[in-house]
């Protein structure tokens, strides 16, 4: 039986409502996760304080040792419920003049790019990196994304490359941040106050995207992890019509990864990926041909994170929308079944888009073998339930339209309890 942990109040950064990891206190009194409130200050080039709007005379950041100490006996007391311990010590703000020596050391000298990105990878673990402005005045993210655009053609992903990924994932990059590397990156500088040429931004975006997929094929357990943590951030800030001619590939190596069983957080890079992706194009259709429907309904029997659960029925609802996904989705063993048993026991999230995949299968696939399966396997009685509870208009709406369609087959149904169908809609 899960049961939940309420945070105290005073844990939780006013800017992410999340645990604080390094609380610090600025000129208002107020205290904010050092990550949080430095991307307010440095991203989003904000002047005030979120909390009280005053003015912020100055950005100087005054650690909170004792709210840490605090939290970091919390935390232990209650890591047995998944809070994560937090490090005893905060991290150390980057060297900025360590960094320009290793960047333009591996630039002018090619033999030492190795060790160069290896100490840049001891940096990126060790430092603190939540001041992206930080990141951009470097020049960091294109040197490293350079690396890895250099070995596209080979057959293979070098310790050079490894390495750059390694470090880009532990810089995660704010959309902002990575948007700004890809414009320098498209051509040379431009005068202050004119645009970037957005299909220069394109060009150098989809660049990286086939760079990502090279490493996603050919890389080792972790680089491919780290791929596509970074393509799904890519893909953020790509050009719409570049992500609808993406290959087949992408969805085979995606594909890939998750039959692996990786890291949970890899498993959720991945499907956020997909959603970006799936709408535009002939996405939809690249993904059922894929496999994924059938190694999505195997995670989703095995998955009990909430988040994970809802992230697979959005993806399954985006292919059952093309007749290839629906027919690969009834054509699984345990499709139905497994797709009607999340409606009601994950979240509303999850059952709304359960429901949308139970109406496109019985709108558009509603052969015999079908509409008696969805008998079988206690779909009906799962529809029949939701017109019962207190749920929302529209997907009750969509529920009393799909049992209508089939009345003449459904409503006497032996297997559909009697007290269910005293709910069954008229004709």
């Amino acid at each position: 039986m899960d049961v939940e942990i309420e945070v105290p109040s005073h844990f939780l950064c006013p800017i992410s409502m999340q645990p604080m990891k390094d609380p610090v206190t600025i000129s208002t009194g107020i205290t904010y996760d050092r990550e949080s409130i430095q991307r307010w200050f440095f991203t989003s080039k904000r002047t005030s304080c979120p909390v009280t709007k005053q003015p912020v005379s100055g950005t100087d950041l005054i650690p909170n040792h004792t709210l840490r100490r605090l939290i970091q006996s919390w935390s232990k007391i209650n890591s047995h419920y998944g809070f994560d311990l937090i490090p005893a010590t905060p991290k150390k703000p980057v060297d900025k003049l360590e960094i320009v020596k290793l960047v333009n050391d591996a630039k002018r000298h090619p033999e030492n790019q190795i060790k160069c990105l290896r100490r840049l990878r001891s940096i990126a673990q060790a430092s603190d990196w939540s001041n992206t402005s930080c990141m951009e005045d470097l020049k960091l993210f294109e040197f490293l994304t350079t690396v890895i655009l250099s070995e596209h053609n080979t057959g293979s992903v070098t310790e050079a490359c490894d390495e750059a990924l390694f470090v880009l994932h532990h810089l995660q990059c704010m959309d902002s941040v990575l948007s700004n590397a890809l414009l320098r990156m498209s051509g040379p500088s431009r005068p202050e106050g004119t645009s970037a040429d957005p299909a220069s931004t394109a060009s150098s975006g989809f660049a990286l995207l086939n760079a990502l997929l090279h490493v996603m094929k050919f890389g080792n357990v972790q680089s491919r992890s780290h791929a596509i943590t970074l393509l799904r951030s890519v893909i953020k800030v790509t050009d719409p019509a570049q992500i609808s001619s993406v290959t087949p590939e992408l969805f085979n190596q995606t594909v890939r990864i998750l039959k692996e069983n990786v890291l949970r957080q890899t498993i959720k890079a991945a499907l956020e990926l997909v959603v970006e992706i799936i709408r535009w194009g002939r996405n939809r259709i690249k993904a059922a041909e894929s496999g994924m429907v059938l190694v999505l309904i195997d995670l989703l029997i095995e998955s009990s994170d909430r988040r994970g659960c809802e992230l697979m029925l959005v993806v399954l609802e985006q292919i059952c929308r093309c007749a290839e996904g629906r027919a690969k989705l009834v054509e699984h063993a345990a499709g139905l079944a497994t797709v009607s048993k999340k409606i009601l026991r994950v979240s509303h999230v999850a059952s709304d888009r359960a429901v949308r995949i139970l109406c496109l299968v019985g709108r558009f696939c509603a052969s015999n073998g079908v509409l008696q399966e969805m008998v079988e396997v206690g779909v009906v009685s799962k529809l029949c339930l939701m017109i019962q509870i207190d749920y929302s208009e529209r997907t009750k709406e969509r529920v009393k339209q799909i049992l209508t369609l089939h009345s003449r087959v459904w409503k006497d149904a032996s297997c559909v309890p009697a007290h269910l169908l005293s709910s069954y809609p008229s004709l």
